[in-house]
């Protein structure tokens, strides 16, 4: 009786252990921490740091309360190693979408430029641009489209730099007013700064004119037009002469 007491008890003590030996352990998996993207505070909007080299850096900011798409801007320029410490502001129109920074006149000063879009009829952008010297500002005024760069613009510009140099692309449409569509092409512009100045090149080559739907006008064709005129003065050069010859005889 004692021996089967004691049996039972030791498979008692025993059965656990087996069964947790059996059933495996899956590791437990932790998720990486992703570090949050710090919240802007009202009653700032957007902010981006610029770092043009080390111990200069550019804050852009805009900030404002009640309407969304008009406020001000703000760039803080921090010269960590000469300790200086400047503030460039102006009203804004429109809402920031970036801020980019460029060297285009390969003077050494950086050109910190704000792009902001708004939302009407052409979806327009506006574009804010200022070069540092010497920890101040300079601001240039960015030119408007020519009549020629305005022709089938619908807003929905994209900008973005690229070896230091600022381009501009929008696409195309066709027509006017709410019946415009997507003409499927694009038309690039590169901006550049001289003397404080912007430039402007077309990059791309597109077929949208306003005279698309008149004729063209080939070379040859004009050439035959003046050969032929050419000839007709000859035919009635001669027939003169010939005339004048006539009524000396008689």
């Amino acid at each position: 009786m004692v021996n089967k007491k004691y049996w039972y008890g030791l498979l008692i003590l025993v059965i656990p252990f087996i069964s947790g030996c059996n059933n495996e352990q899956k590791p437990v998996v932790i998720a990486p921490v992703v570090p949050q993207k710090p919240a802007i505070m009202a009653p700032f909007r957007f902010h981006k740091l610029v770092e043009v080299s080390p111990g200069q850096y550019y804050d852009v900011l805009s900030w404002g309360r009640g309407a969304s798409k008009v406020g001000s801007f703000l760039i803080l320029h921090s010269d960590s190693s000469g300790k200086k410490y400047t503030t460039t502001t102006g009203d804004l129109n429109g809402g920031i979408t970036d801020a980019f920074n460029t060297d285009m006149d390969l003077d050494g000063n950086p050109e910190i430029i704000i792009e902001a879009k708004g939302a009407d009829t052409l979806n327009y952008v506006n574009i804010y641009a200022f070069e540092f010297t010497g920890g101040r500002a300079q601001k240039i005024e960015f030119p408007k489209l020519s009549k020629a760069q305005k022709e089938g613009y619908r807003g929905n510009d994209n900008f973005y730099v690229k070896d230091g140099q600022l381009y501009r692309e929008f696409p195309l449409f066709n027509g006017t007013g709410k019946e415009a569509e997507p003409g499927g092409q694009k038309r690039l512009l590169l901006y550049g700064l001289r003397d404080n100045n912007f430039t402007v090149k077309q990059l791309s080559k597109d077929s949208v004119s306003a005279d698309k739907n008149k004729p063209a006008v080939t070379a040859p064709a004009v050439k035959a037009t003046k050969v032929k005129a050419t000839k007709k003065r000859t035919i009635e050069k001669k027939h003169r002469k010939r005339k004048r010859h006539h009524s000396s005889e008689e």
